[in-house]
């Protein structure tokens, strides 16, 4: 193995490492924000849901490009499932909201 790959392997090791970091982060932030661990009533938050949506969208696009190798795939597959995460979001809030 050359000196280059490497230094392209731990760069990319690195790189998967801090996307698993982030990924802990906002699942602990998506954990604080449910009222599930809070003591009394437990009721609906449109404000809270969206940001959770918000959060399991940059979330999964995460996993798809940093542990699904989609961020070294060819640009209409990046695309493709950009497009396909953003339409799940937007009918999952709708029919929240509706």
């Amino acid at each position: 193995m050359t000196t280059a790959n490497k230094t392209l392997r731990a760069a990319s090791a690195r790189t998967v490492t801090v996307a698993w970091l982030v990924l802990v982060a906002l699942t602990l932030g998506a954990w604080w924000l449910a009222p599930a661990h809070v003591a009394g009533d437990v009721q609906a938050s449109t404000p809270i849901t969206v940001m959770v949506l918000a959060l399991a969208f940059v979330k999964s696009r995460m996993i798809i490009r940093y542990f699904m190798e989609v961020r070294t795939a060819p640009g209409w597959l990046r695309v493709a499932t950009d497009v396909w995460l953003v339409v799940l979001v937007v009918v999952v809030l709708t029919i929240y909201l509706w």
